[in-house]
This record gives C-alpha cells, sequence and structure tokens, in this order.
C-alpha cells in the first residue's frame, strides 16, 4: 500500500513542497511523523478512538434493532392484548357456560384460536370481553360484556392463540382443567370458583403498635375491649375463653361481631373450640366456618381482625398457645390505620359470603370433635409491645399476590435478609430465592422451629445452608429450641434490608400462597424492622441451636459490604487488562 504525504522541509527558510513515500507493512510505518501526526497516534489516543468507535457501532447496531421492530410490528404503539382467564370446565352439565376472557385493551382485529376453529374478539366498552357459547349462562358469573362465540374447550387441555391479524401476540396452553375452577393466564395457576384475587393494597403511612407473643398476649384483648362498633374476626382455629369474655362484652355493649373460622384444620377441631364458639353462637355473635365444597381455598388460615377501624394482623392462632401467650413465639401489628381496616374488611366480606360459608349453628352437628389439652406454660415479657410510625402499609394476600411479592422483596434485597419461619422446604422456591439472594452477597439468616412435625425439613434446610456456607455463600439456618422465653418458633416474618418488616401468616411454601387465604402486612420503615429485627436477634443468639455459621473464620456477616466492592474491581481490572492486550496486539507500533 502507498501513501503520499505533503510536508513542510524545516531545513529551508521557506516553505517547500514535497511528496514523502510511507510504506506500511501489516500496521508499522516507517517515516518521520509530524507532531500534529504524532499526536494523533498517539497510543492512548488510539486506545479512546478504538472504545469510541465500539459504543458508536453498538448504538447503531441497536437503533437497527429497534427500527426494524418498529417495521415489522403492526400492533399498535405500547399495546398489548391478552388472555385474561379460561374457564373450561364449568360446574354443568356438559360444560355449559364455558368461557374466555381476553383484554383486548382496545386493539381491534383480533382473532383466537386453538388450531381447529377461529373466533373474532370483538371491541367492547371497558376493553375486556368474555366469548362464550352460552352467553347467558356466562353472564351469571361475570360482571364484564359476554359476547357470543363458537367456544368449545377440552377439559383435558387446550392451546389458545390470540392474533393480531397474523402475529402472535399472546399464547395460553393448560391441561386438565379442575372443575369448577379458572385459569389465571398470568400466573397459569388454577383458581376455585368464588375466589377474586387481589392485588397488593398500599394504605399508606400509619401509626402501629408492634407487638410480639408470648410477651404482650394484652394487645388483642385490649384492642376487643376499645370497640365501638363492629368487630371482624377471621382466622384458622379459635378457643381462646379470655377473647370470647372479650367478644361477649363487645357484644353486650352493640358492637357488630362476625367471627369466620377454617371448617377442617389439621387435625380437626377440639372440644374446647366447640366450648368457645357456643358460648359465641349462643349468645347471638355470628360464627361461621368454611366447611362446604368444594373449598374456594384448601384452608383458611389468616389471623386478623377489624376492630372499628383499625386492624389486627399476627401470625398466631386465637387459642391458648397462641395469642394467650401460653406457648408460641409470634409476631403481631396493630395498625392504627383507617385504609387498612378498610382493606382488610373488604377480604372478610368477599370470604364470609362464599358458596362454601356455613354457620356455626348448622355446622356443627357434622363434626367430630377431639379432646387437646390446651396449652399453659408461663412466660416473662421479654419485648413490651411500641407505638411506632410506618412510612407505608401494604396489604398481601393469598391466593393472588402475597407469595410473588416475598419473593419480589428477596429478589430486590440489597444487604441482608432475616426470617422466621416454623418449617421451610429445601427445595422449594421461597428457599431457592434466598439461596439466590445469598449468591448477590446479601447476608440470609433463617430461624426455624423444632417442633416435632417440622423436624426432618428443617435438618434438611439446615444441612443445605451448612453445605452453601462452606462454600462462601453468606447464608445460615438455624432450629431454635424450646426455652424459658417461649415454646416453638409459630412466628412467619421477615426484616430485609433494616427497612421492612413482613409480618402474618403466610407459611414460606408454595401451597399456602397459592392455595391458603393468607394475610400479611408489609410495614415500610426503620421502625418496625428495628423492632423485630431486636426478637429475631435474640431468639437467634439466645437459644442452643444448629448454626451453620462457617468454622473457616470468614465472617459471613461482613461478606454483603466487600464482596459486591471486590467483584465490581476485578471485572475493572479484566477490562483494563483485556484493552492493554488489545492495544498490544493490534495498534502497537512495534512488530
Amino acid at each position: 500500500m502507498r501513501l503520499f504525504e505533503l510536508s513542510t522541509d524545516t531545513n529551508t527558510s521557506s516553505p517547500v513542497r514535497a511528496h514523502r513515500h510511507i510504506s506500511i507493512d501489516g500496521l508499522s510505518m516507517t517515516g518521520r511523523r509530524s507532531s500534529f501526526a504524532h499526536s494523533l497516534l498517539n497510543s492512548h489516543f488510539r486506545l479512546l478512538i478504538l472504545i469510541v468507535l465500539i459504543l458508536c457501532i453498538m448504538i447503531v447496531v441497536a437503533s437497527g434493532a429497534t427500527a426494524a421492530t418498529a417495521a415489522t410490528s403492526s400492533m399498535p404503539d405500547q399495546k398489548t392484548p391478552v388472555i385474561v382467564t379460561v374457564v373450561p370446565n364449568p360446574v354443568a352439565e356438559n360444560d355449559v357456560g364455558e368461557f374466555i376472557v381476553v383484554d383486548t385493551d382496545g386493539v381491534s382485529n383480533l382473532t383466537l384460536t386453538d388450531g381447529e376453529s377461529i373466533i373474532t374478539v370483538p371491541v367492547v366498552p371497558g376493553e375486556t370481553v368474555a366469548l362464550s357459547a352460552a352467553p347467558n349462562k356466562t353472564r351469571q358469573r361475570v360482571e364484564i360484556p359476554v359476547r357470543q362465540a363458537a367456544v368449545g374447550l377440552s377439559n383435558g387441555g387446550e392451546q389458545l392463540i390470540l392474533n393480531h391479524q397474523s402475529e402472535r401476540v399472546h399464547e395460553v396452553t393448560y391441561s386438565d382443567a379442575p372443575e369448577g375452577e379458572r385459569l389465571n393466564a398470568t400466573s397459569m395457576e388454577w383458581i376455585p370458583r368464588g375466589v377474586e384475587l387481589r392485588s397488593v393494597t398500599s394504605t399508606g403511612s400509619a401509626d402501629v403498635t408492634a407487638f410480639v407473643l408470648p410477651d404482650t398476649p394484652a394487645i388483642p384483648i385490649t384492642a376487643i375491649q376499645s370497640a365501638n362498633k363492629r368487630i371482624l374476626l377471621a382466622g384458622y382455629t379459635y378457643a381462646s375463653p379470655p377473647m370470647t369474655d372479650a367478644l361477649l362484652s363487645a357484644s353486650d355493649r352493640g358492637v357488630r361481631i362476625q367471627v369466620l373460622l377454617e371448617g377442617s384444620p389439621v387435625g380437626g377441631l377440639s372440644t374446647a373450640q366447640r366450648t368457645q364458639l357456643n358460648r359465641l353462637s349462643n349468645n347471638g355473635i355470628v360464627v361461621q366456618l368454611l366447611a362446604g365444597t368444594p373449598a374456594r381455598f384448601a384452608y383458611h388460615h389468616p389471623k386478623y381482625a377489624v376492630i372499628d377501624n383499625s386492624a389486627i394482623v399476627l401470625s398466631e392462632n386465637w387459642k391458648p398457645a397462641g395469642t394467650g401467650g401460653k406457648n408460641s413465639r409470634g409476631w403481631g401489628v396493630h395498625a392504627h390505620s383507617r385504609a387498612t381496616a378498610s382493606e382488610l374488611a373488604s377480604v372478610f366480606a368477599h370470604d364470609s359470603t362464599g358458596y362454601d360459608v356455613i354457620p356455626w349453628s348448622q355446622a356443627r352437628t357434622d363434626i367430630g370433635f377431639n379432646e387437646v389439652l390446651p396449652a399453659t406454660g408461663q412466660y416473662p415479657t421479654q419485648f413490651d409491645a411500641e407505638l411506632m410510625s410506618v412510612d407505608e402499609i401494604r396489604v398481601l394476600t393469598a391466593p393472588g399476590n402475597a407469595g410473588e411479592a416475598v419473593r419480589s422483596r428477596i429478589d430486590t434485597a440489597e444487604k441482608r435478609i432475616d426470617v422466621v419461619s416454623p418449617r421451610m422446604n429445601p427445595s422449594g422456591p421461597y428457599f431457592y430465592a434466598l439461596v439466590d439472594a445469598a449468591k448477590r452477597g446479601i447476608q440470609v439468616r433463617l430461624l426455624l422451629s423444632d417442633a416435632w412435625y417440622d423436624t426432618d425439613k428443617n435438618r434438611a434446610v439446615v444441612n443445605r445452608a451448612s453445605e452453601l456456607n462452606a462454600t462462601g455463600l453468606p447464608i445460615r439456618a438455624q432450629i431454635v429450641t424450646s426455652g424459658d422465653q417461649f415454646g416453638k418458633i409459630h412466628a412467619k416474618g421477615a426484616i430485609i434490608d433494616d427497612r421492612v418488616a413482613l409480618v402474618g401468616s403466610l407459611n414460606w411454601n408454595e401451597h399456602a400462597g397459592t392455595k391458603n387465604r393468607e394475610v400479611v402486612l408489609e410495614l415500610v420503615g426503620d421502625e418496625p424492622a428495628t423492632y423485630y429485627s431486636h426478637v429475631f436477634i435474640s431468639d437467634w443468639q439466645g437459644y442452643e441451636g444448629t448454626d451453620t455459621a462457617s468454622r473457616r473464620g470468614v465472617n459471613t456477616e461482613s461478606e454483603p459490604e466487600y464482596v459486591p466492592v471486590l467483584l465490581a474491581l476485578g471485572a475493572l481490572a479484566a477490562v483494563i487488562i483485556a484493552g492493554y492486550a488489545l492495544y498490544s496486539t493490534v495498534l502497537s507500533d512495534h512488530p
């Protein structure tokens, strides 16, 4: 290759034009450079040019990809039509009234196909439409527009494809449709008939009273005693004589009271429950059980009470071992929040008016009761209840949002996660989420129960956490034995990044998050996180358990602070080395 350089001869008194021949062999040059050319081809400057060139290429490629997408897509901007719900197997002869719900998002020219037939999807006011071969039957089940369409769904399974013109925009595939249930096409979960899934609801800032059990059992009783208008009490089991006394006293004051409980708890109903529920029902208090079939929930498992314009949410059952303070370590919160009370009153109204709800006076005639001795433990008060401010309360419910919301908090944690739970599945999504957090450098501690029915699974969690900790991951698990402060771990909660506290009934397993009715309050703020963290640390340190901290001398508690920094420095060093190697190989002046 030949280049000609126009130069100025500095050895003459006047400029002289001259052509200088420069031969190039590969990327090496011979000949004298001018000072301008020398600075232009300086090694540092050339490396900068290379970086800028690479960035420009990336921008051009990205712009081209965006333009190509825009050019080939026939969808209106930011429009996302989707299949919302599929009901293939309604409780009706010959499945009359089966239907599909589509959210058109205002887009026309949509069609739906199962590979055999094609249905045109109409655009309706509100944009969401149900398609059914028997519209009158379907209208009895939904509150959205229903349009006639040749819908014929297989109970054994279908592949449904939503198209816009010739472009596929959404697809849903299901198999083995349970009778009476509908498929949530977003989560791909089958939802029993009569269950309306709720979204996470923020109820704003508020004052709350944080408390734990067995330390302060008077908090729920005192709240009941203060009621003037209404008490809506929801639970799994109920057998508390002091609570019954408080409810009967409130009823005498004219307070409207309803009690809603699970009709088939594990182990059955006890004679102690029968006694207390008879006392309530026989004195005019409305007591109901979720005992009909098919059941909307696997278990009605929440523990909350709406008291006038406030609400109590806890992890403990309404019985001596729980709210009575006679056994379990539990977490609770009394939210002095009209908005939170209103949201939970709405949950209660939904659950207490279903087809599977049976009055206690009717249900008790068909139930066999077990003799169970009540808990009688006595424990000192280590942690007093505290009134504090919360920046935000978020109401989580299952089925519907609680499981996903909890895992989302785990996935976005930045420093540490402390979890207290009666049990954990070492092969479940919650434990996997905690392990993933540890892989990001997040410090994870897990406090578990020593109850005999949880021992095997919890021991597997401890062993797995120990194995992972030995590889350097900052995750530890500990089984807490019974002691002087409480009987067993029954709390279900977490503290995340010293900023978020989760308190409620949700056991951290997939079944609870998708099949049970559960209620959790997410408390955002420094004060509640600090309160429950003090309790957690005391329980973690105060009992002899199985701590899986590494014996290699690694301070796992400090790892979250420096591991990300080391990784970032390592990545930066790798980039510098790679850049220098590239310079040396490609841009060097020397062969």
